[in-house]
């Protein structure tokens, strides 16, 4: 994709003059032609040095995208051509990142590309899953058809997604505003009461001792907090970049008590539904499974169905490898042995999408039941031992003066 500087005139002949970005000088030209401006002069500007440098990528949210593939697949229903479809959509998008893209698409589309060739060029913004299934849909000729199927998918991935994210996100914040509080009432609270007692002599309880102690640590290496929080959340990322820490990472995820059996299943659900959203559409099974390694977010699964899609290569089941890792339950593989012999691994695959979403979401319930008692009992046993500390020695103190 080529940079331009051009210059020109508006609908009312006023001078302009910006920068444009197209495949060639005459799609530059046709698609200021467009905005209604007159072109003067283009020159083509050397890539790097009139490049823009963007520091993160950007990103598509879910829910625009999901927008996007309804009105692409409602306006190719109605009989709108695909470059006017891209051309109305470009201009209702408030996504700036899609918006930029669709602009190019809607030139390679009108330069004779076809619309996954075209999105295949961006990257990210549309991922191999999309890429795949419209090639397929391009091919049948049926491609409003797998644009609302998955619109569909989208949905359900954005919405598992969200549900589980709420689940862990949920004793994150509850176990912050613990500790917050903790801290509040070692730094601010203890400290008054520490120097009242002193003035008094004695001995102190126990309890007391020992929460003055801690009061005394929290007030001097209160950093120690958010030192480690930063520490712990470089330190993950690190890992996540390291494929063999990662796979580490990814095991110890999936062994956790309580939240490793929802990861488990959300994971399950999300691979499940790709791949019968894939061979519902037509997409060749090895090319389905490479995607699917992909979009599997923890790398113990995707190692899992790389060994399938090798398994498969070399004339095996897609199951074998399936049922003798741990990670796949028996119910996951039994399904799909049985639609690898009857011919009906889509339907499936979307049977076993279909328990595993209901899984994820009893499962949810069931963790929210679980923490919100659990975290409100620790949080009260927290506070409830350091008012006992302060209250023991009062009271001796109130028996002594009467």
């Amino acid at each position: 994709m080529a940079t331009f500087s051009y210059t020109g005139r508006d609908p009312f002949g006023k001078p302009v003059k910006g920068k444009t970005q197209a495949n060639d000088e005459a799609a530059a030209i046709e698609l200021l032609k467009e905005k209604r401006i007159s072109v003067t002069a283009i020159e083509e500007l050397q890539q790097g040095l009139y490049q823009d440098i963007q520091i993160l990528k950007p990103k598509v949210k879910s829910k625009d995208f999901v927008l996007f593939l309804r009105q692409f697949s409602t306006l190719l229903k109605a009989g709108v051509p695909v470059i006017e479809t891209i051309h109305v959509l470009k201009k209702q998008k408030s996504s700036k990142p899609l918006k930029a893209a669709l602009t190019l698409v809607e030139e390679d589309v009108r330069a004779g590309k076809s619309l996954s060739t075209a999105s295949a060029k961006q990257g990210d913004l549309f991922p191999p899953l999309f890429v795949n299934m419209v090639k397929a849909g391009e091919a049948g000729g049926r491609l409003d058809d797998i644009l609302d199927r998955l619109a569909s998918y989208y949905e359900k991935q954005h919405r598992l997604r969200q549900k589980v994210l709420a689940t862990l996100t949920y004793p994150l914040f509850v176990g912050v505003v613990a500790i917050a509080i903790i801290i509040f009432l070692l730094v601010f609270v203890v400290p008054t009461f520490a120097s009242m007692f002193a003035s008094f002599g004695g001995d102190l309880p126990a309890i007391t001792t020992f929460v003055m102690a801690a009061g005394d640590f929290a007030l001097i290496f209160w950093w120690t907090v958010p030192l480690l929080a930063v520490l712990a959340v470089l330190g993950w990322k690190a890992g996540r970049r390291n494929p063999k820490t990662r796979i580490l990472l990814d095991t110890v995820l999936l062994r956790l008590p309580v939240f490793g059996g929802l990861l488990q299943k959300s994971e399950l659900a999300r691979v499940t539904q790709t791949l019968g959203a894939l061979f519902q559409s037509s997409v060749p099974v090895l090319q389905a499974l490479t995607i699917v390694e992909k979009v599997a977010e923890n790398q113990v699964i995707s190692q899992v169905i790389k060994e399938a899609r090798k398994s498969l290569q070399a004339g095996n089941t897609l199951s074998a490898p399936l049922e003798a890792h741990w990670a796949f339950p028996p119910l996951v593989t039994q399904m799909i042995s049985v639609g690898e012999k009857s011919g009906s691994l889509d339907a499936m695959l979307e049977k076993a999408a279909e328990f595993y979403e209901a899984e994820v979401e009893a499962a949810t319930d069931q963790i929210k039941a679980l923490i919100e008692p659990t975290m409100i009992i620790l949080l009260a046993g927290i506070v409830g031992t350091i008012v006992l500390a302060i209250m023991v020695p009062m009271f001796k103190i109130f028996t002594t003066i009467g």
